[in-house]
């Protein structure tokens, strides 16, 4: 019986990677070992591994889930620079706060911010960094875009395997993309244990609303210890502190 699932499961994974080729997308050398660390989120793309070969497009409808999607950004990048890797952050009014990103592990010399003054401007310099090998992310805060221009930015990915992230806060028209996935980030309150002051760790819904041959869905995570995890049900929660607190 299992390894009938397994079989099944091979099959699924090959008829997925033959859609992407047949619609004209390159497939690197991926080691499916190798994580970004979503937790639950990255089962829901293809062969579970985070496409760092693709475009993710980040929808934000008000200024609060911008700057919650900037955050989650930030840990994605932390992620994705482990090393040597550099980040170009390409804006025409900076959402972000960039001592802000350390927070999430963000090394300050690996992210260069260039400012714009057009949006037309931004995809340009979007499209020539990401055809550039030796960044490893490329940021790119703007409204609008269209179908075209995404094919341009996934075209330019495909090749230099870099990875595109596009904040578009508050965009006029939602249209399709050739982006890999759409994602859309929203703040949660975040949890302090009882009788502790300040804040607690940063929350997020985070929703995939299109994942190019992927299953779309909505978790909950939070950043804690340099790393996403998922957010247990308050229950659980309160049952793990417990433990923790009797383990200490």
């Amino acid at each position: 019986m299992e390894m009938e699932k397994e079989n099944k499961r091979e099959t699924v994974n090959r008829l997925k990677q033959d859609l992407l080729r047949w619609q004209g997308v390159t497939l690197p050398e991926v080691n499916t070992t190798e994580r970004v660390g979503l937790g639950p989120v990255e089962e829901a793309f293809p062969n579970a591994v985070f496409p760092t070969f693709g475009v993710h497009e980040f929808i934000s409808m008000s200024r609060e889930d911008s700057a919650a999607t900037s955050g989650f950004i930030g840990g994605l990048v932390s992620r994705l620079t482990v090393g040597d890797g550099v980040c170009l952050w390409i804006s025409t009014s900076q959402l972000l706060f960039p001592p802000s990103i350390r927070a999430f592990g963000v090394v300050p010399d690996r992210v260069v911010f260039v400012d714009i003054a057009k949006e037309r401007d931004v995809l340009w310099a979007t499209e020539e960094a990401l055809k550039c090998t030796g960044l490893t992310t490329v940021v790119a805060e703007l409204q609008e875009m269209d179908f075209v221009q995404s094919r341009r930015l996934q075209l330019a990915v495909e090749k230099s395997q870099v990875t595109g992230l596009i904040l578009r806060c508050n965009p006029r028209v939602i249209g399709s993309t050739a982006c890999v996935a759409r994602w859309r980030i929203r703040p949660l309150p975040s949890l302090l244990d009882d009788g502790l002051p300040g804040v607690g760790f940063p929350r997020w819904e985070t929703e995939l609303l299109k994942v190019r041959n992927g299953n779309p869905g909505c978790w909950q995570l939070e950043w804690s210890q340099g790393r996403f995890v998922p957010v247990l049900p308050a229950k659980q929660s309160r049952e793990w502190s417990t433990q923790l607190k009797r383990i200490s």
